[in-house]
């Protein structure tokens, strides 16, 4: 079922904006244009994701390197900082064992939807 949000220039890139759809709350995230929907509930400690961040992270590297990257496509969690990847839910510190569910969203006719 895809479900209107709101138009586009009300959530403009580095935005994250709680929507309920279906009794669901989902955190719905501009990041460079480029539109994501995830539930709005960290499994965690059950923290709103919407309160949190859309960054980069610390990629595996080499002793004594420190390699920036996932610019854009890491949600961290507001209260305890835990990561998720946009495209996938996965958590980056146990990806096959936490994850937030992902909604297909996008943006057309100048109005940004979820498929929830």
């Amino acid at each position: 079922m895809r479900v209107v949000v709101c138009p586009v220039e009300e959530l403009p890139p580095g935005e994250l904006r709680a929507v309920d759809v279906d009794r669901r709350s989902i955190c719905v995230i501009n990041s460079g244009g480029r539109y994501y929907a995830v539930r709005n509930r960290c499994p965690h400690q059950g923290s709103s994701l919407a309160k949190g961040t859309v960054a980069g992270t610390m990629m595996p590297s080499a002793p004594h390197q420190l390699v920036y990257g996932m610019e854009g496509k890491v949600l961290r969690c507001g209260w305890h900082a835990w990561e998720f990847d946009l495209e996938t839910g996965n958590s980056l510190f146990d990806p096959g064992g936490q994850r937030v569910k992902t909604y297909p969203a996008g943006a057309s006719d100048g109005m940004v939807w979820v498929d929830a």
